[in-house]
C-alpha cells in the first residue's frame, strides 16, 4: 500500500463548471503535493474561488474527477470537510460575539470535546496575538486582526489541508507579511496549503504555484523556474524620455508589453531571436535614445506571457 505522505494532497482531473452557458472553470487539471504553500494566481473571474470551492466540496463540479486526501468529491465530501480548513475572502465570523466566543462556536461545530476546546482557543490566541483581544467583539477588531481570527477559526481543528480564498485582499503591507509567515508556520508542521491571491509578491512566496486565466490553467510549477522559461524575452530600456519610448517601441512586431518601473521600462517579447535589434531600429527611426539590455523575467512577465495571448484572442 503507498505511503499516504506520497500521495498528493489534490488531485484534480478534467475538472469544469458551468453556469448555465457560462464556463467559470474549463478541463482543469491540478496536483497539490502535500506540506506545500501552493498558490492560484490569476486576474478577477480567472475561476480561483469556483475552483476552490468545488475541491472543498461546496460547489459540484460539472464534469471531473476530484480526490482530496484520497477522497473522492463530491461522493465523500462530509469526511473531506472534518479534514480541511476553509477561509473565505470576506469576514464571515459573528461580529456580535467576542473575539474568544467565535472560537468557542467554531470548537464546537468541528466537534471538539470542551476541555481540549478551551485549550486550543488558548493556544491560537496566543499564536495569532490575540489573547489580549479575546474579551472584543469581533466586529470592532482592525482588518489585520479579524484576518488572524478568521486563520485561527479556519485552523482550530488541526486540519491536515487549509484553502485561502484571497484572504489578504483587505489588510495592510505589514499585515500581509506576518499572514505569510504564519502560512509558513503552518507548512512546517505539515499542514499543505492552497492560496489564491493576485499578488505577485505572494505567488512568488509559494512552493508551486498555478496561474488560472478564463476558467483555464495556463502555468504550473515553481516561480523561479516558470520564469526561467522566459529567458531571453525580457529587456530593460533606460531613458530619459520613457513615455515617448515606449509609445515608439509599442509599434515593434513581437513585443507583447511595456510596463514603466520608475524610470526604466520592461519589456516583454515573444520568442523571436531578432527583437533586440527591432527594438534598436524603431528608436533610431524615431531618433530617440536609450539604452537596452537584458533582464531577468520575473514572475510579473510570466503573468503577463502566459495571460496575454486569450485577452488577445477575446478581444478578436
Amino acid at each position: 500500500m503507498a505511503d499516504a505522505t506520497m500521495q498528493p494532497a489534490i488531485l484534480a482531473r478534467g475538472i469544469s463548471k458551468r453556469f448555465g452557458d457560462f464556463v467559470a472553470v474549463d478541463r482543469l487539471d491540478l496536483r497539490v503535493p502535500r506540506t506545500r504553500v501552493y498558490g492560484f494566481l490569476g486576474p478577477n473571474g480567472s475561476g480561483k474561488s469556483t475552483t476552490i470551492r468545488m475541491l472543498c466540496g461546496l460547489l459540484t463540479q460539472s464534469e471531473g474527477e476530484i480526490e482530496v486526501l484520497g477522497l473522492n468529491v463530491p461522493r465523500d465530501s462530509e469526511a473531506v470537510r472534518r479534514r480541511i480548513g476553509y477561509m473565505p475572502q470576506r469576514f464571515s465570523l459573528y461580529e456580535d460575539l467576542t473575539v474568544r466566543e467565535n472560537l468557542e462556536f467554531l470548537g464546537a461545530v468541528q466537534g471538539l470535546e470542551r476541555k481540549r476546546r478551551r485549550a486550543r482557543i488558548d493556544e491560537l490566541l496566543r499564536t495569532y496575538y490575540l489573547a489580549a483581544r479575546a474579551g472584543q467583539l469581533a466586529g470592532s477588531l482592525s482588518g489585520g486582526q479579524k484576518q488572524r481570527l478568521m486563520l485561527a477559526g479556519a485552523v482550530i481543528h488541526a486540519p491536515e489541508l487549509l484553502f485561502l480564498d484571497e484572504p489578504t485582499s483587505a489588510v495592510d503591507p505589514e499585515s500581509r507579511r506576518d499572514f505569510w509567515e504564519k502560512l509558513f508556520d503552518l507548512a512546517d508542521i505539515g499542514t499543505t496549503i492552497l492560496v489564491s491571491t493576485h499578488y505577485m509578491d505572494e505567488a512568488e512566496r509559494c512552493h508551486r504555484i498555478a496561474i488560472l486565466d478564463r476558467g483555464r490553467l495556463v502555468a504550473d510549477g515553481e516561480p523561479a523556474a516558470l520564469a526561467r522559461r522566459l529567458k531571453g524575452r525580457t529587456w530593460g530600456v533606460e531613458s530619459l524620455q520613457p513615455r515617448k519610448v515606449q509609445a515608439a517601441l509599442r509599434e515593434v512586431d513581437g513585443v507583447i508589453s511595456i510596463a514603466q518601473v520608475g524610470t526604466e521600462l520592461r519589456v516583454l517579447c515573444e520568442e523571436d531571436g531578432g527583437i533586440d535589434e527591432r527594438l534598436r531600429n524603431k528608436l533610431q527611426e524615431t531618433g530617440l535614445r536609450a539604452d537596452i539590455r537584458p533582464i531577468e523575467p520575473n514572475l510579473e512577465d510570466v503573468f503577463v506571457a502566459v495571460t496575454q495571448p486569450q485577452a488577445q484572442a477575446a478581444r478578436e
